[in-house]
């Protein structure tokens, strides 16, 4: 079990990019969070098995064709929180 902390940018407001994030995680069975940021960032917490995590990250950073582009994510392990049973989308 892994949890890392990712930072987006591109262009990922606007464009559904925290319901995609959040479908996608769902679907390989993590946990965590997504946000945006005031300086159009998008803040991602997610948690789970290592290989799962993989497909995730490549998923998402690939986009959705059309209107989600990622230019660029950051991306660093953080403590897992034990406890933590979904992955949710955040809103201001």
């Amino acid at each position: 079990m892994v949890r890392y902390h990712i930072f987006v940018e591109g262009r990922v407001q606007g464009v559904g990019f925290r319901y995609f994030v959040q479908m996608h995680a769902q679907s390989y069975g993590l946990t965590g969070s997504v946000k945006n940021l005031d300086n159009g960032l998008v803040e991602i917490y997610v948690q789970g098995e290592s290989d799962a995590i993989d497909l995730f990250l490549a998923t998402i950073i690939k986009g959705d064709g059309r209107f989600i582009k990622v230019n660029d994510y950051s991306c660093k392990s953080v403590p897992i929180i034990p406890d933590e049973r979904r992955f949710t989308c955040q809103y201001y």
